[in-house]
């Protein structure tokens, strides 16, 4: 078994560390001490491409693998817990029974 990460895989990797140390780290302690949420971050998280992650792409998704939106979360992690959870809440909580168990037309 090959454990290495892809060059997709990689470059998802170095997009959303970037993107954290540059938009959400100079934040996050101030936007935590005032139970502040911000609506700015969330959209360019989404611009992204972030929050469509594992949503297959005929549906307007990236289509990209487990392990991707792993990494990017696992990114998003290491300078704000809670924008991790938004963009875990967003590939997943919302999404996910939409994919598991909607229609079509949903």
């Amino acid at each position: 078994m090959n454990f290495d990460l892809s060059p997709e895989q990689i470059m998802i990797r170095e997009t959303v560390r970037e993107f954290a140390e540059r938009e959400v780290k100079p934040i996050a302690q101030e936007l935590d001490e005032k139970s502040e949420f911000s609506y700015e971050l969330t959209r360019k998280i989404g611009e992204l491409g972030l929050f469509g992650m594992n949503i297959p792409e005929k549906f307007g998704g990236q289509g990209l693998d487990t392990l991707s939106y792993i990494i990017a979360v696992e990114e998003m992690a290491r300078v704000d817990g809670s924008q991790a959870a938004t963009l875990a809440a967003h590939n997943s909580l919302g999404i996910g029974p939409l994919l598991d168990y909607g229609t079509e037309e949903q």
